[in-house]
């Protein structure tokens, strides 16, 4: 059984409960998707079902060849599955595959934020402001550790490339559905920038 879809990000707005409160949801395309592929444990070592979503403009040779005319897609991406039961290349997914009240993993892209320093990437408190510190401000401070080892160690947080890291946001929860649009509203912010692409599944416990 299929638990997961393929959307974008289309951004942000409120719905407004039944008692008045305002919520902060995030719209997302799901869907529609077309089953590309079908892989099973006894032919590929494990179950799973490739997805297409969106339009591609143009397509290599051995792309085309893999869609075997289902159509052209923009975006393949895989699903693990329990039992791929009786799915086959060109059947549909869709948003119906979730009702309000769901709870759903969504992964994306963080959005890119450059080259950042250790202040804004990893929260640290700078250097002292007083008692000569010009230019110490937002500086890291001391990475060696004298003698021994006599190096820097591998992983040491410093400054550099912030974003566009594959982030999920867990156990959001399906505020509404609008199936003529393929509109699935959850509550709260999902990763990555407007129009990103995000891979939606079902949390777990969830059927």
């Amino acid at each position: 059984m299929i638990n997961g879809i393929i959307g974008k990000k289309l951004g942000m707005t409120q719905v407004f409960a039944g008692n008045g409160d305002a919520q902060a949801v995030t719209a997302v395309e799901a869907g529609p998707c077309t089953v590309i592929q079908v892989k099973t444990a006894a032919k590929d070592g494990y179950n799973a079902v490739q997805l297409g979503f969106g339009e591609a403009r143009r397509l290599s040779s051995p792309q085309l060849g893999h869609l075997r005319g289902l159509g052209k897609f923009k975006s393949l991406r895989e699903f693990r599955v329990s039992d791929t039961g009786e799915t086959k290349a060109g059947d549909k997914v869709d948003i119906s595959l979730f009702k309000v009240g769901d709870r759903v993993n969504i992964a994306g892209v963080s959005k890119g934020k450059g080259f950042a320093g250790v202040v804004k990437r990893y929260h640290f408190a700078g250097g002292p402001k007083t008692h000569g510190q010009s230019d110490r401000h937002r500086a890291p401070g001391a990475i060696g550790s004298t003698t021994t080892p006599g190096r820097v160690l591998k992983g040491m947080r410093m400054a550099g490339h912030m974003g566009t890291d594959r982030v999920t946001a867990l156990n959001l929860e399906v505020i509404a559905t609008d199936a003529e649009r393929n509109l699935l509203l959850v509550r709260g912010a999902v990763p990555g920038a407007r129009n990103g692409l995000l891979l939606i599944t079902k949390s777990a416990g969830v059927e």
